[in-house]
């Protein structure tokens, strides 16, 4: 069976390239496999990401979606966690990136909004440009609001820009959250989860946010919402105990699943 998984995989893999033929390759995973000492958590992932798409990850609790987006930013190391094949970003190699610059060019959007509980909504906005060393408050001004604005919450805080970056809703946490990875122009964004938390109201805000922000920057979301997956994602990887079990475009792995273990997932038959 896991002959056939990974047969599929190539497969699946050369349709996705072709059907993203005119888009620029931006991150190219080959062969990655990641580990928490003896214990192998990702099991030979291929996955080719083209520019300006979201790929969503989807599949049970404890498959290796977060573990997948970690890898991708060098933050699987911090805890100790180790990695074999490659992982291709802007045709190098992610190791030849200083782990800070990789961290800026790839941001990262967690599940639970996780604002600086002692500092401001600007203050939280551009804490990331502080901590590279801009200090021009006039820059920052600017930036700050470009961020906000493009994280669609300019119009609901500009006039309480001072108010404690917790000090308004979960969906407005998320949503600076997001404005804080934005402040410092990343090409990147992981997003592990970032509306499971949230009102229905809150989520369709950051769908729409997310359609909105793929024409500048390229996604990668876990998600256990299929629907959300069906609605925001141009592709899908469908992850089971480690080995990627199918990756293809949504349209196709939602109406037309090569594998019986993505149509019982997907319909609802377990996890």
């Amino acid at each position: 069976m896991k002959n056939e998984n990974v047969l599929t995989n190539n497969i699946n893999l050369t349709e996705n390239k072709t059907d993203n033929s005119l888009s620029k390759t931006k991150i190219d995973v080959k062969n990655l496999s990641a580990f928490f000492g003896k214990n192998q958590v990702l099991k030979k992932i291929n996955l080719t990401i083209p520019e300006n798409k979201v790929l969503a990850i989807i599949g049970p609790s404890g498959c290796g979606k977060s573990t997948f987006l970690r890898c991708i930013n060098r933050m699987h190391e911090v805890v100790n966690g180790t990695t074999t094949g490659k992982i291709i970003f802007d045709g190098k190699s992610i190791y030849q990136y200083d782990p800070v610059v990789l961290r800026r060019k790839i941001g990262m959007v967690f599940q639970k909004p996780n604002p600086f509980p002692t500092m401001s909504i600007f203050q939280n906005a551009v804490a990331g440009l502080k901590l590279n060393g801009l200090k021009n408050k006039k820059t920052l001004a600017e930036i700050a609001e470009k961020s906000l604005r493009q994280a669609a919450l300019w119009d609901e805080v500009k006039d309480k820009l001072n108010d404690s970056g917790v000090n308004i809703s979960g969906g407005q946490q998320q949503r600076l959250c997001i404005a804080r990875t934005l402040a410092v122009n990343p090409e990147v964004i992981l997003m592990d989860e970032p509306a499971s938390a949230l009102d229905p109201i809150s989520i369709a805000k950051i769908e729409d946010l997310i359609l909105e922000l793929k024409k500048k920057y390229t996604i990668i979301i876990v998600t256990h919402n299929m629907q959300q997956a069906a609605r925001i994602s141009d592709s899908t990887a469908f992850f089971m105990t480690g080995d990627l079990i199918e990756f293809s475009k949504t349209s196709v792995m939602f109406t037309n699943p090569k594998e019986k273990l993505t149509e019982d997932y997907i319909t609802g038959r377990f996890g």
